[in-house]
């Protein structure tokens, strides 16, 4: 990598809102979200407990506190939700909501989507992930330009999700669109958030039914079938609702984040060419890509919780019943834990990384999206080993859980 290179990688879109005034974050202003490093930096800085009295919240910047917060599921609790328009809506969780739990439900409930994502388990469907690229790329032979999200990036996942969970290929594309659709939010506003923590999970009513009287060797036919030990002690097998709500977490988690992964490989090797030419030349060195990626552009940002007890920080009560929101981007590119963290560099040595969490609610996906990533990113780069963007044309999700494109117009050559 040159000196003369960016260090932040996001396309030319303005100034940064931060331009050393007061310090301010909001997870819902779109000016901040074109390039919100340079604030995380102040944040980490300035104040490693920051308040925001508009929308209510704390929130923690800095990667030890980051650690010890999510380990602390007792103080900094998930049963609320892990976003924080969800927290402060006081809604009831439904059983099941791993993201929504805490031990011993949550230990529980994880236990049973163990045995989908083994190591072992997710190896054997690269095969399988791999055809699903293959065919995706063949519909854009020939072509001097694409949008990288809506023909590559949007559809590797939401095909791997629907044969995990045995949902036709006729279905895949509006379970997906509906699931995306919960997150997404008008420019500046919070996501609507209804009485239900997990909406639309009748969607899957029809699946789950059929399914159950024409079993098969995928998600929905394990989740009919598993029996475990409640928190009341009772040997059962997990009702209807349960399984609906296990769906819908599935299919929302694994969709929305592994396109915004693929998106930003595609837009990063785009600023960085040259690291691009080292990974057509040695594919080995694309899961570390991968890995400086998810460390370097995190498809979320931040991981809210629960404070159950007044907790001191900094000289300062946070009283219990607070907001709390765990910035994981700042700690990604924390100085006292990453060297030079504003450079991306594809051969940096990657450990400690907190993009999938930590601790009793590390993503039981990590393994899937790191492996749909790398076969994704494989097949890219034996088809089209060079490529632009069109930045002029970018556009982000508006959405104020998940970071990443929601369009991407590349011109190919």
């Amino acid at each position: 990598m040159t000196d003369t290179q960016p260090t932040i990688a996001e396309a030319p879109q303005g100034s940064s809102p931060d331009s050393g005034g007061p310090l301010y974050w909001d997870p819902f202003d779109p000016a901040i979200a074109r390039d919100p490093y340079p604030i995380y930096r102040r944040l980490r800085a300035e104040a490693p407990l920051y308040y925001n009295d508009k929308h209510d919240f704390y929130l923690l910047s800095r990667c030890d506190d980051v650690d010890r917060a999510l380990l602390d599921w007792e103080t900094f609790s998930s049963s609320r939700g892990p976003i924080l328009e969800i927290i402060k809506a006081g809604i009831e969780i439904p059983p099941g909501t791993l993201l929504m739990e805490d031990p011993p439900a949550h230990d529980i409930h994880r236990g049973l989507l163990k045995s989908v994502f083994t190591p072992r388990r997710v190896l054997s469907l690269e095969p399988q992930i791999r055809e699903m690229c293959v065919r995706s790329l063949d519909r854009l032979a020939g072509l001097d330009r694409f949008d990288l999200m809506t023909a590559f990036a949007n559809e590797v996942p939401m095909r791997v999700i629907g044969m995990l969970l045995g949902i036709p290929e006729s279905d895949q594309e509006s379970v997906r669109d509906r699931a995306d659709a919960n997150l997404r939010t008008a420019p500046g506003q919070q996501m609507e958030v209804s009485d239900q923590a997990i909406p639309n999970a009748e969607q899957f009513a029809e699946y789950i039914d059929w399914r159950a009287d024409h079993p098969s060797d995928d998600l929905m036919t394990e989740l009919l079938r598993a029996e475990f030990v409640d928190t009341e002690g009772v040997t059962r097998t997990l009702t209807r609702q349960e399984i609906l709500t296990y769906i819908s977490v599935v299919a929302g988690a694994g969709n929305e984040t592994t396109a915004r992964l693929i998106g930003w490989l595609g837009s990063l090797l785009a600023r960085f060419p040259d690291q691009r030419a080292e990974l057509v030349a040695d594919p080995r060195l694309i899961p570390n890509a991968i890995e400086e990626t998810l460390r370097f552009e995190p498809t979320g940002h931040a991981i809210a919780r629960y404070v159950t007890t007044d907790v001191e920080l900094y000289g300062r009560t946070v009283p219990a019943g607070s907001a709390m929101i765990l910035l994981i981007a700042s700690a990604n590119r924390d100085e006292d834990r990453w060297p030079e963290p504003d450079r991306f560099d594809i051969h940096r040595k990657i450990s400690n990384l907190r993009t999938f969490g930590f601790g009793t609610h590390f993503c039981l996906g990590a393994a899937l999206a790191r492996l749909e990533a790398k076969v994704a990113l494989e097949e890219l780069l034996a088809r089209f080993p060079r490529w632009d963007v069109e930045w002029d044309s970018i556009a982000l999700s508006s959405t104020s859980t998940v970071r990443g494109w929601e369009t991407l117009p590349v011109i190919i050559g």
